[in-house]
């Protein structure tokens, strides 16, 4: 694992668009909507729509996974 990120393919209520995450957040990404029974591009969708203008999607969903674990202890 390089720790870089790497650009991963999404489509958002039917638009194409990509996310640069390092391998583990994406994976980490992947097992949260697995858990939650939900494509991935569902629930990318669902962060997109909370986020702010501020934020890119990238950041968002590296947010949304920190919460998600940070949750659970």
């Amino acid at each position: 694992m390089s720790g870089r990120p790497v650009k991963h393919s999404l489509t958002l209520r039917g638009h194409r668009t990509s996310v640069s995450l390092e391998d583990e957040f994406w994976d980490a990404f992947r097992e949260i909507a697995r858990k939650k029974s939900k494509p991935i591009n569902a629930l990318a969708a669902e962060i997109d729509a909370e986020r702010g203008v501020d934020l890119g999607l990238a950041s968002a969903i590296r947010l949304y996974v920190l919460r998600h674990f940070r949750e659970r202890n």
